[in-house]
């Protein structure tokens, strides 16, 4: 007997192993630090995600997962100047909120190039690249446009539009509007059709209805889109109807996901969530990506909005997004195995990495509205050579900058610096910047002929700087290392000469200063290696042998 009997117990204990390697845990946000306004599409067992990036260059990174929870950037969908770019734009302008789908072997992306193309679709037969040349869709006025297939082959864009005749009953009075759409042409068909009017209930005054999906389910058309702003006040709302062009009513429970009205002394919050868009996991069951923010105290927060996950439950042909708890929480169980792709750099929870320029960029990288290859180099001996460009980041052109995303509001930025600066103009370091008139400059220059290491603060907008302290470098050598630690509302700024020991040039800097509620607009912070020569011409060039990172927050175990 003892052979069927240990055959049997073997046998038990191979299905507990199977069952357990098919559990794993999502963790939030699944992309921390300024990745706005999600947009995912599953193509059979993979899943694309894109997000906001206003004026930085590239734009619109592009993810790639097999799992919902484990991100690798593949590229960005706007990685040509030729496709475009957003030089004399503020930061906070540019690009908002893309939809990413699919049709018979074609993605598209629809967008808004706010200030200048208005709406536009880019194509591509692989999501990592190369995308088409942006078409422009002069006939969709307004913003954050998404297509919808239909199973008749026919397709749909909708969009946040007007008040209807354009005149608003109070302010944030929106609808949301749709055209036919031929795909095949990039072109719309037909007459405008507006599908909602203001939000849920106008007698209410909704505001700001806005990022709007269509989903078909059960023989129900589902269209369901944020509202109240995308604040504190952020919402997603839900309508439906039998007939793509509606009319839609309104869910009785709406809102289906919000964070408005809890306590605002719970522990560790996340506040401002909308912006969602559904998609059914590997389990067959449907989830929603949305958007959310983690501030350290009020609506004061540095990482900008970030992209968060939940599951969502369907009653009586509803969807009801976080349906078990009120708060949103920063981990769910899923019954499904995790797939962890190789060589990727982390993008939830506490994570660490260090990169370096002996070969090419990592996709992840920023610069400021475009990209100008003649003015870095990449070596394994030098790292990445900037060289001092007039341009400042305070103006709205493209200086000798590259940033990396602040993606916890505990984290260290550090990098090796070698520079030799000619006079007191030329400066290269660390910035933690949150656009052109909020940002915090760790320098080495010269002063009275002498190497100094400075901290600025911009002077919002009058296009300067103020000197916060100043220490001599005591030392022959070109090189510094510079680190920057946020610490939730406050930065200290650190250096050292001998890749030893640290001192610190300023500690307590006001953070809110650079947080989002602050400065305004939509973007977070940015660290940021940085050379200029502040308006003078100049020859010299400043390298940077790596950037170093690292994130601790407590609400991740």
């Amino acid at each position: 007997m003892r052979p069927p009997i240990l055959f049997f117990l073997l046998l038990c204990l191979s299905s507990l192993n199977l069952v357990t390697a098919q559990k794993t845990t999502l963790v939030n946000p699944i992309l921390t630090g300024f990745y706005p306004d999600p947009s995912i599409v599953q193509v059979n067992q993979d899943y694309y995600l894109i997000n906001s990036t206003f004026s930085y260059f590239p734009g619109l990174p592009i993810f790639h997962s097999k799992d919902l929870k484990n991100w690798k950037q593949i590229g960005n969908v706007i990685d040509r100047p030729t496709q475009m770019d957003f030089m004399g734009e503020r930061l906070t302008r540019g690009l908002f909120a893309p939809a990413i789908s699919y049709h018979k072997g074609t993605y598209y992306v629809t967008c808004t190039d706010i200030d200048h193309d208005g709406n536009f679709v880019v194509t591509a037969k692989n999501p990592a690249g190369p995308w088409s040349n942006p078409v422009r869709i002069p006939q969709v006025r307004g913003i954050d446009p998404s297509l919808f297939f239909d199973e008749d082959d026919k397709a749909y864009i909708l969009y946040n539009s007007d008040a209807p005749d354009n005149k608003p009953q109070y302010s944030g009075h929106r609808t949301i509007r749709m055209y036919e759409f031929d795909y095949k042409n990039l072109k719309v068909v037909g007459e405008e059709k507006q599908l909602v009017n203001g939000g849920v209930d106008i007698t209410k005054k909704p505001v700001w209805i806005e990022g709007p999906h269509i989903l078909r389910r059960n023989n129900w058309y589902y269209l369901y889109a944020a509202e109240g702003g995308t604040s504190v006040n952020h919402s997603e709302v839900v309508f439906r109807s039998k007939s793509v062009w509606g009319p839609y009513v309104p869910y009785e429970h709406n809102p289906i996901l919000t964070q408005k009205g809890l306590p605002e002394d719970r522990k560790h919050p996340v506040t401002s969530a909308g912006h969602a868009q559904f998609v059914e996991g590997p389990d067959g069951k449907t989830y929603a990506i949305f958007l959310a923010v983690r501030p350290y105290e009020g609506d004061f927060y540095n990482t900008g909005r970030e992209t968060f996950i939940a599951p969502v439950e369907w009653k009586e042909d509803w969807p009801i997004i976080n349906p078990n708890h009120k708060e949103i929480q920063y981990s769910y169980p899923v019954n499904y195995a995790e797939h962890k792709p190789k060589d990727v750099l982390p993008h939830a929870g506490n994570f660490a990495y260090t990169l370096t320029f002996d070969k090419a960029l990592d996709p992840s990288w920023l610069f400021m509205r475009t990209i100008d290859p003649a003015s870095y180099t990449l070596s394994k001996k030098q790292g990445l050579t900037l060289k001092l460009k007039p341009e400042t980041c305070m103006d709205s052109g493209n200086p000798s900058f590259i940033g990396k995303r602040q993606q916890h509001m505990n984290s260290t930025a550090e990098t090796e610096l070698s520079f030799k600066p000619q006079g007191p103009k030329e400066q290269a370091g660390l910035v933690v910047l949150q656009d052109e008139n909020h940002f915090y400059f760790l320098s080495k220059s010269q002063k009275d002929g002498k190497d100094v290491i400075q901290l600025f603060k911009s002077k919002p907008r009058e296009k300067s700087m103020e000197l916060i302290t100043e220490a001599p470098l005591n030392t022959t050598s070109e090189k510094v290392n510079l680190q920057i630690t946020s610490q939730g509302d406050s930065y200290r700024f650190l250096y050292s000469t001998d890749n030893k020991n640290w001192q610190t040039l300023k500690d307590q800097v006001d953070a809110k200063f650079v947080s989002t509620k602050m400065a305004g607009g939509f973007i977070g912070c940015v660290y940021g290696l940085y050379a200029t020569s502040s308006g003078e011409k100049s020859s010299n060039t400043a390298s940077f042998r790596f950037l170093k990172y690292e994130g601790k927050d407590p609400m991740f175990k």
